[in-house]
């Protein structure tokens, strides 16, 4: 299992785009993406500096991505 990294809000947004989401809307500091393809889903990602690793665990999970695939895509 890889190291999770501490990515901001920005980061991963760019990285949830690589991964087919786009940004629906935005409600206060909460950003929320979403993805037409199989399987469709939702992500809502909290606009901050910095991510716990805890919330980033959940916005993968969410996301319906591995922990490597997603430090993959931060990585590109």
């Amino acid at each position: 299992m890889s190291k999770l990294p501490v990515p901001s809000a920005r980061d991963v947004i760019k990285a949830l785009n690589k991964a087919g989401f786009y940004v629906h809307h935005q409600k206060g500091s909460h950003v929320v993406l979403k993805r037409h393809g199989p399987p469709p889903n939702r992500v809502v990602v909290p606009y901050h500096r910095e991510l716990k690793k805890g919330m980033l665990r959940a916005i993968i999970r969410q996301a319906g991505l591995t922990v490597e695939e997603f430090v993959e895509l931060l990585e590109n």
